[in-house]
């Protein structure tokens, strides 16, 4: 039983009551017909009791179940398991089967097997004169056939009430009769409500009629009409109506001539070859009538219809016992059909792809830029050990120096930045046997790393081997003039085993390679001083980036003269092992004699000449013991490096005496950052710009395409399909297009910045990797269906009828 209590609708504020405080009872079977003008509430009042339209006040029941509750879900699966609803533009799916515009509802039921669902289906579809079509696409129905096909997705399910709003609208004469006529069988085991402005049909059909103004009942009453039906379908031509008739019959004509009184006929007609010419000599139309045509010749007179031609039809309802509101699409479904949906998009709409194309191109190219430039990269600016400290002294007391060495949490300290330059010996072709080539890093402590640090070779086993960090052979590769490649270096690898030098005396042998990120060069403790004092000139410091803290230190005046044994030989004298001796070249005895002092001083203190040497090279120097050249490297330093075991501990020790201390990684990154500020800002507004122009491009096609189906979302709500249902469906389209043209776009652009990345010019305004990849896919997956679905959502907020009318959508 369906019962209506106090149901009020109104529109515009108030003003327009579509239906007035209406209160009904209708039974259970029954063509129960709405009448009235147009605009008096008749289809408001239908559309609310299928749940496509929601009341202001009052309650809908069916059986005792109220339709019209507050939660959609509720709402929709009580109108998807009780009623049917027939419209009157049919609101078929045009893509769909007939045979899949009707098993939809089943599978929305929640029956999943197809044999049963192909039954159901086929009995409806014959029911109503349609199983011949059974796949012949929707689009391709006329109007009588859609109809029919409407009410056969309305009855296939079992429902308790069928609502037909308005079924012969769209129809001829003809078919209104037979859907009438479908409509008044199903009536007889089910509540049937019509609405309908064909007052005679509804007279001669309805067993209950209601009459409605400005949406109030003013009638409602049984129909005991028993009167025929006078309803002439517009096609049917009665013979024996005519006034006269004339017949011509021999051997080769056999001609009938229906006409009225007063009608004058003037033809031609030809016969030849099997086809029939006729040429008319007055103004009248001539039509053929031949099988394919829709007027029917009646040899009789024209007849009302009695009431025993009401039921032609015959239904027999099939129960369906266990109903549930369920899905109709599954994961492997939605996805299936999302790709259907796009292949068979229409050439104007495929080249919208190529929009989505290149906007994950764009996308990825944004990403990537942003990246480059958030990505603080310590290459850009690291150019020292990231453990050390720096001391900025100005000018260095030596004493000051050596009780610094005996802090606590200190490891060690050394002279000068720590960082130096050795010349790579390259003779791997003659061609580059003069090559200048030069590595780069920042002096530590070979204990600072282990066995287990090492990516190629060994630790080292004398004070001669080295190891070096990839980092300073990177560096090489970074060089524009590629002299590293060109000399036959092209991989890290390469670097082992090669021999690097701070002049004609002083060599190593690179024995190891670490990966620590750090341009470290480690080597034993014990040869700190040696090589400080023996670096290459800074002005060759192979570097991406200058610390403001560089050093360019003159050394070369003073020598350890334990390096040049085998290089000089004393002529007077002895080798200067006690601090401030010296040896000169005996080419100054003349002028210094042994055992005076010379002017220049180390650590404010005159240098007393202790022996003359000779050599053949013509060396000049002056040569004194190690510590002198320790003491001298001090003096003509202007920073300290410090090695802390705890950097917090040894800043804030040294920073209470008063002295300039600084965590070198952190100023270096600092520095780093300030002078790439206006640059990320820039990268920043040039990506963002890329990005938004992708993204709104991305939701105007989504949204456009959306758009376009608007009618079919609102057919889908009409008959019950549920929300989630519809997400599923744009999910899978938008899938589809996101797999077809965006990703295709991203892989395109990365290869374009794979390639544009290997120049070393423009390497770093860019980071490409498969995780930049994967990030880039995730994100334009994520954004297309959240941009497409928001839509979706906008709408399927609205009711049916809403959606349907299309209004109320923004």
């Amino acid at each position: 039983m369906l019962e209506i209590k106090n149901a009020k609708k109104t529109f515009n504020r108030g003003r327009i009551k579509a239906i007035n405080n209406t209160s009904l009872s209708l039974e259970d079977t029954g063509l129960v017909a709405l009448l009235g003008p147009s605009g008096c509430g008749k289809t408001t009042l239908l559309n609310s009791i299928g749940g496509l339209d929601k009341l202001n006040k009052g309650s809908i029941y069916i059986n005792g179940k109220k339709i019209n509750s507050k939660i959609t879900y509720k709402k929709d699966k009580l109108r998807n398991i009780n009623i049917g609803y027939i419209f009157q533009d049919y609101k078929l799916i045009e893509n769909l089967t007939v045979y899949d515009n009707v098993a939809i509802v089943l599978k929305m039921l929640g029956i999943k097997d197809k044999k049963e669902i192909k039954t159901r289906v086929e009995y409806a579809l014959d029911k109503v004169g349609m199983l011949r079509y059974i796949r012949r696409p929707a689009s391709m129905l006329s109007g009588g056939e859609r109809q029919r096909v409407a009410i056969a997705r309305a009855i296939v399910k079992d429902p308790t009430i069928i609502l037909a709003d308005e079924p012969t609208g769209n129809l001829d004469s003809k078919n209104s009769l037979e859907i009438m006529k479908i409509i008044k069988s199903i009536s007889e085991d089910r509540l049937v409500i019509l609405v309908t402005h064909e007052i005679n049909l509804a007279k001669f059909y309805a067993d209950r009629i209601i009459e409605i103004t400005d949406g109030t009942v003013t009638k409602d009453y049984i129909n005991d009409d028993e009167n025929e039906l006078d309803y002439r379908i517009d096609n049917n031509i009665y013979l024996k109506d005519f006034d006269d008739e004339y017949k011509v019959k021999n051997e080769i004509v056999d001609l009938n001539i229906y006409s009225n009184k007063n009608s004058k006929l003037k033809l031609d007609i030809v016969v030849s070859n099997g086809n029939i010419y006729i040429r008319s000599n007055t103004e009248d139309k001539i039509e053929v009538v031949d099988p394919e045509s829709n007027i029917e010749l009646i040899n009789d007179h024209y007849k009302t219809i009695s009431t025993s031609e009401k039921n032609k039809y015959k239904f027999e309802f099939n129960k369906i016992n266990k109903k549930k509101y369920s899905s109709i699409l599954n994961p492997i479904t939605l996805l299936i059909q999302g790709f259907i949906k796009v292949f068979d998009y229409s050439f104007i709409k495929k080249m919208l792809l190529l929009g989505f194309l290149l906007s994950g191109m764009f996308l990825l190219y944004a990403v990537s830029s942003i990246s480059a430039t958030i990505k603080i990269d310590d290459r850009k600016f690291v150019t020292t050990n990231k453990e050390y400290l720096l001391v900025n002294t100005g000018k260095i007391k030596i004493d000051d120096y050596l009780s610094y060495e005996k802090t606590e949490n200190i490891d060690y300290i050394m002279p000068t930045n720590s960082k130096i330059n050795m010349n790579v010996e390259i003779n791997d072709y003659y061609q580059t046997s003069k090559v200048s080539l030069k590595i780069s890093g920042s002096l530590s402590d070979i204990n600072m790393i282990n066995k287990d640090n090492l990516i190629y070779g060994n630790m080292p086993e004398n004070n001669n081997e080295i190891v070096i960090d990839k980092f300073v052979i990177d560096n090489l590769f970074n060089d524009l003039d590629n002299t590293a490649k060109m000399s036959g270096i092209t991989k890290t690898k390469d670097m082992l085993g090669r021999i690097v030098y701070l002049n004609d005396l002083i060599k190593f042998k690179i024995v190891g390679i670490t990966d620590n990120n750090e341009p470290c060069i480690y080597t034993s403790k014990d040869m700190f001083i040696t090589i400080l004092s023996n670096k290459v000139s800074d002005d060759s410091f192979n570097s991406n980036y200058h610390s403001v803290d560089d050093e360019n230190i003159d050394t070369t005046a003073y020598k350890d003269y334990n390096l040049y044994k085998d290089k000089i030989e004393i002529k007077k004298g002895n080798y200067p092992q006690n601090d401030f001796e010296v040896i000169i070249n005996i080419s100054n005895q003349e002028n210094i004699k042994l055992n005076t002092e010379i002017k220049d001083t180390i650590n404010n203190k005159k240098l007393k000449v202790v022996g003359y040497y000779d050599s053949k090279y013509n060396y000049n120097y002056y040569f004194v013991n190690p510590n002198m050249i320790k003491y001298n490297l001090i003096e003509k330093s202007k920073n300290i490096t410090i090695k802390p075991q705890n950097k917090d501990i040894v800043l804030t020790n040294f920073k209470e005496k008063g002295l300039n201390i600084e965590d070198t990684y952190e100023k270096s990154r600092n520095k780093y950052l300030s002078e790439m500020k206006e640059t990320r800002k820039n990268t920043f507004l040039v990506s963002g710009i890329i990005l938004a122009i992708s993204l709104i491009e991305v939701f105007l096609m989504i949204r456009s395409s959306f758009l376009s189906r608007i009618k079919e979302v609102g057919i889908y709500r009409a008959i019950g399909v549920k929300k989630i249902d519809i997400y599923k469906m744009f999910f899978g389209e938008i899938f589809a297009i996101t797999t077809i043209a965006s990703v295709p776009g991203i892989i395109l652009m990365s290869y374009i910045l794979k390639v544009l990345t290997s120049i070393s010019y423009i390497k770093d305004s860019f980071i490409i990797n498969p995780f930049i990849i994967l990030v880039t896919i995730i994100f334009i997956y994520i954004f297309n269906l959240i941009i497409g679905l928001l839509p979706v959502y906008k709408t399927i907020r609205k009711t049916p009828a809403n959606i349907l009318s299309r209004h109320d959508l923004d």
